[in-house]
């Protein structure tokens, strides 16, 4: 569990959400107030790593410039003590990713409002000049009446424009989650909200099928599928979606950022007048946020969920490597 006892600073920790392979996430109660907060805290053997609380840093200093109901709220960022923290706000319901475990069928009669939510936090963000990086289903919270925020900002960055873009070049290292990243972002070019927007296609692929739209053999097969293999029709998993949004799918994903919408709103004026499925998905007899005593705040039940991969040298198979799903 932790060897930070039972407080950090003014705050209780009351129960273990998620257990990352670098930070914890904690639900905590401030004990002048009472008041609930999420705690993202470095776990004990990365806590003197200069890079992992730079990514904290980084993180904290993007959600903080941000004020929008679809993403989450960002209150702190603690480096003294026995372990650097954030403080974000408490969101108690489930991750994207964990509701897809249960079957895409499980929040398809509100996947329209789940999409909407999921492209207006994503808009915003780009609005302040900000690349997520990281986009998948893991970094959307869902509530039971189809409420998203985003989160977790840890490689997030900014958009390099005019002479910083013309001058950027490629980066070293490859950084993101491979079965979400797009073209560009696995050649190590400057990225802009484009690459966003072909990571939430993979997304919205998943979300309608409950499959990812692309597998490999290995880590750098899957790479290879993202930018040249063609992408599977997500109507052969499931037949109920409208060749309409199978479209939509397919222009997010193009190879060519030019190939895509320009933007999120560009994206989200399509999505919203686009029918997702044939026949409107039924509400399952029980909820999925049912199965969770807490309202469906613990979270530390679910398998481990594919690491993002901070820092991977191009073409080094063994470094910082995720497990795919």
């Amino acid at each position: 569990m932790t060897k930070i006892r039972d407080f950090l600073g003014p705050y209780r920790l009351a129960r273990l959400i998620r257990l990352g392979s670098s930070c914890q996430v904690w639900e905590a109660i401030e004990t002048e107030t009472g008041d609930r907060y999420a705690l993202k805290v470095l776990r004990e053997d990365f806590r003197s790593n200069r890079q992992e609380v730079s990514f904290l840093r980084n993180e904290y200093q993007i959600a903080k410039s941000m004020d929008h109901r679809n993403i989450i709220k960002m209150y702190d960022l603690v480096l003294t003590g026995p372990a650097p923290f954030l403080v974000l706000e408490l969101f108690s319901e489930l991750n994207m990713k964990q509701a897809l475990r249960r079957g895409s069928e499980s929040i398809a009669y509100m996947l329209g409002k789940i999409i909407a939510e999921s492209i207006k936090g994503l808009y915003h963000m780009h609005g302040h000049g900000y690349v997520h990086c990281d986009v998948k289903p893991d970094n959307f919270l869902v509530s039971r009446d189809g409420d998203v925020k985003l989160i977790d900002f840890t490689i997030s960055q900014k958009v390099k424009r005019g002479l910083t873009k013309f001058f950027a070049g490629k980066t070293k290292h490859i950084q993101g989650t491979r079965s979400y990243m797009s073209p560009e972002q696995i050649r190590g070019l400057p990225l802009d909200p484009r690459s966003d927007i072909y990571s939430f296609g993979c997304v919205m692929f998943e979300m309608v099928t409950g499959k990812l739209p692309f597998t490999g053999e290995s880590p750098n097969d899957l790479l290879n599928k993202h930018i040249s293999a063609p992408l599977p029709s997500p109507l052969v998993a499931n037949d109920n979606v409208t060749a309409e949004f199978a479209a939509v799918i397919r222009t997010a994903m193009a190879k060519r950022p030019d190939d895509r919408p320009n933007s999120m709103w560009d994206l989200l004026k399509v999505v919203e007048n686009t029918q997702i499925f044939k026949k409107a998905p039924r509400i399952p007899d029980t909820s999925i946020f049912d199965d969770f005593p807490t309202s469906g705040r613990i979270m530390n039940q679910e398998p481990a969920a594919p690491e993002t991969v901070k820092e991977v040298r191009k073409g080094d198979k063994e470094s910082r490597e995720e497990k795919e799903d």
